[in-house]
């Protein structure tokens, strides 16, 4: 059985007054750069699967030095898109978010091939929730660890949000907004409905401050609170709550987790740019970025790394 989407996004940096915790967080914009911990100071991970996509980016990981340098350099040629001989922000940005584009696409096609059960070219409910569903239909745990029932209601009504006609098949834009639904303008109320769903543990339909702070930390044992709590409660108080009546209505929380201020690609093109841009003149030459090609890609240096995973684009 295909493991059910669970209800919880991986969440990126948050923007503007809110300053990044070390926590669970829920805020994203459109489909995370990456899914790991932003720390140049431990590796460049997150900026190579912002820049590669994760599927590239594991294997530019596989790769020795001089072959990750090589591709490298014809990534910079294609990025080059006025072919001035310099790579820009706006360049840099465009690349990312196409990046991004290529893992929803490719993320798509993998699960399309596992639910398209029939082979005619869309997914019907059925279907889906035979795949994903089959082994609880035919034998119903109701002393399960998951609670199966409830999760295939809302992945019904998210299926149902996501279909645009309402015949209940899912044609491939349609199954991708089922899938990355915070990429979807038409898909922003289920995800808040999903998100309150999930905090509002007193199912009043708002998120007082005890149910936001509980949805970020497991406070058991007695622990001390980690540093960073007193700080999402400010944050809560002075940007969440904009009403100060206490608590986040549905308006409040989808400007929490869909911040519109906010553009993850063009921060990203932003970090490297600063990290690569050696005379600081606003751009960069290929030089540059090959200089700093451990921002932009991962490498090993192995024997059989020159074998593995040759792609045609290079």
């Amino acid at each position: 059985m295909v493991r059910p989407l669970l209800m919880c996004f991986v969440l990126c940096v948050v923007s503007g007054s809110s300053k990044p915790t070390e926590k669970k967080s829920r805020v994203h914009d459109e489909e995370p750069l990456s899914h790991l911990e932003h720390n140049d100071n431990k590796n460049y991970d997150y900026d190579h699967e912002a820049f590669l996509g994760e599927d590239q980016a594991k294997a530019f990981d596989q790769l020795p030095a001089e072959e990750s340098r090589r591709r490298l350099g014809i990534i910079v040629d294609k990025m080059d898109g006025d072919k001035d001989g310099f790579v820009s922000e706006e360049e840099l940005k465009v690349w990312i978010k196409r990046a991004q584009k290529k893992h929803i696409y490719n993320n798509v096609e993998r699960q399309w091939r596992d639910f398209d059960v029939n082979d005619d070219g869309v997914i019907s409910w059925e279907e889906y929730k035979n795949v994903t569903y089959g082994s609880y239909l035919e034998d119903p745990q109701t002393d399960s660890e998951f609670d199966y029932g409830h999760m295939m209601s809302r992945d019904e009504r998210r299926f149902r949000v996501a279909d645009r006609n309402g015949d209940l098949n899912a044609d491939k834009h349609e199954f991708a907004a089922f899938l990355h639904p915070e990429d979807h303008e038409h898909m922003k109320d289920i995800v808040v409905q999903e998100t309150m769903e999930d905090i509002d543990k007193n199912r009043d339909g708002f998120i007082d401050l005890k149910e936001y702070i509980g949805d970020m930390i497991n406070s058991e044992g007695g622990e001390d609170e980690p540093e960073w709590v007193e700080s999402e409660r400010q944050q809560f108080s002075e940007f969440r709550d904009k009403n100060k009546d206490g608590k986040m209505d549905k308006e409040e929380t989808l400007d929490w987790i869909l911040p519109l201020d906010y553009d993850h690609a063009e921060a990203e093109a932003k970090h490297l740019l600063h990290e690569s841009d050696a005379n600081q003149d606003g751009k960069l030459t290929k030089s540059e970025i090959l200089e700093k090609y451990d921002v932009f890609v991962g490498s090993q240096v192995t024997d059989f790394g020159e074998a593995l995973l040759q792609h045609d684009e290079f």
